[in-house]
């Protein structure tokens, strides 16, 4: 074969390569490559909006969102997001700032219940307290705008007598709260206005009917039991107590257990009731004049 042949063939077989090696970089590399940036292209010219066309977007979206946040906020409850695990601290902190300086709560934190769409805090809370503050804390736990539900309530009765004698009749209290929480901004109020969580007073149905625990007279009253009447006037009666103290009472007047209930110009006497820890009694007093009389 002679050398012009030779160098022939090579010059097609370096065309050959050339051809394939382009074809394959235009065929193969290049069209991905292409197809990439005509997606790009595409994707872009569907943002390609003049200022006033997303103006508008932005005014339509801000409504949208005032209508589906005034939606949540007018439910009665709400999982908020994100909730802090102190926030339950200070809630209930605020809810018994102003509580009796005989009431006292405990709080534990026990764990975090992870769920599909919300989580839940566990807390148990214990310590003692009177009736109604009691009452305050429960009514704000359950009524609270943030969800929170109580669990296994235990409740036991508590007498504490101070020094002087003056009972306050207290109730221990031991429950669990759950606390829910989303990770989840769906749930959440952007304009958050906590619900009305100051309960009505309630009866105190741990005060016993009958009380040994008679209350001392701080104030001063008069002791009906030892007192005796010293004259009467128009709407009102002179009294005098055991140690010589007098007292100048219209009806509906404290004395000490009860009231004047009735001034009675007519027999000359005046009327009491009295509370003798349940035991209700009906006391009256007459002019010393007409003690002698009746004798």
């Amino acid at each position: 074969m002679s050398s012009k042949v030779k160098n022939t063939i090579i010059i097609v077989i370096i065309l050959i390569g050339i051809v394939l090696g382009g074809g394959f970089y235009n065929f193969v590399y290049q069209k991905g490559k292409i197809s990439e940036k005509q997606k790009k292209i595409k994707d872009l010219k569907l943002y390609q909006l003049d200022t006033e066309a997303l103006n508008q977007q932005l005014v339509f979206l801000k409504k949208r969102v005032a209508e589906l946040d005034s939606v949540l906020a007018n439910r009665k409850y709400n999982i908020p997001y994100n909730f802090s695990q102190a926030g339950f601290f200070d809630f209930v902190n605020q809810v018994s700032f102003n509580f009796s300086p005989y009431s006292y709560v405990n709080i534990e934190f026990n764990e975090i219940e992870p769920s599909t769409n919300y989580n839940i805090y566990h807390y148990s809370l214990s310590g003692t307290a009177e009736f109604n503050d009691l009452v305050k804390l429960v009514y704000a736990i359950e009524e609270s705008k943030q969800l929170k539900k109580i669990s296994d309530l235990d409740l036991t009765n508590n007498v504490k007598v101070e020094p002087d004698g003056t009972p306050h009749y207290l109730v221990n209290f031991k429950f669990k709260t759950n606390v829910y929480y989303s990770s989840d901004d769906r749930f959440y109020v952007k304009d958050f206005h906590e619900n009305p969580i100051i309960p009505n007073p309630a009866y105190d149905f741990f005060i016993p009917l009958i009380r040994n625990e008679i209350p001392p007279n701080k104030d001063k009253l008069l002791d009906v039991q030892s007192a005796h009447l010293l004259a009467l006037i128009p709407d009102g009666a002179f009294l005098a107590d055991a140690s010589g103290n007098t007292y100048l009472l219209w009806e509906g007047d404290q004395v000490y257990l009860g009231y004047l209930t009735n001034i009675n110009y007519q027999n000359n006497e005046v009327n009491f009731v009295l509370n003798k820890g349940g035991i209700i009694e009906n006391i009256s007093l007459q002019l010393e004049k007409e003690k002698k009389q009746s004798k």
